[in-house]
């Protein structure tokens, strides 16, 4: 398994995860790599360190999400999707020691396969606004 699949493998968890309630993130965690067959031992740490991240950093990566967004929007009005995408680029991005191309460009590939049509240009925009911060 590639990164860039692993990374679809990790938003898919972290979209899933911001549509339901739970009580346990490892538990959850667990549930998901047994539904989707993951063994792979680097996709495992990967989806877990991002996970995990995400959840420490929350409050750091939603206030550069809302820093960066429109004057008129919030934060509510972001798509699941999108939030998600964004969620995973921005822990990348401040937290990871992976080229912010990369991420950016992996991000974008993400909204085009499973946001709207706006959605690539929306995560581009708020990404390259914090990059450039």
């Amino acid at each position: 398994m590639n990164r860039t699949a692993i990374r679809e493998k990790a938003f898919q968890l972290i979209y899933s995860l911001e549509l339901q309630k739970y009580d346990s993130l490892q538990e959850q965690i667990d549930l998901y790599f047994e539904s989707e067959n993951i063994e792979n031992k680097e996709a495992k740490e990967y989806i877990e360190d991002a996970v995990f991240g995400i959840e420490a950093h929350k409050k750091e990566i939603v206030g550069e999400i809302e820093k960066n967004l429109k004057s008129d929007w919030k934060i509510e009005r972001i798509s699941k999707i999108d939030l998600s995408i964004l969620k995973l680029a921005i822990y990348e991005i401040q937290y990871k020691d992976i080229p912010f191309k990369v991420v950016i460009n992996e991000a974008v590939e993400l909204a085009k396969k499973y946001g709207e049509d706006s959605s690539k240009n929306f995560v581009n925009g708020i990404l390259a606004s914090i990059v450039n911060k």
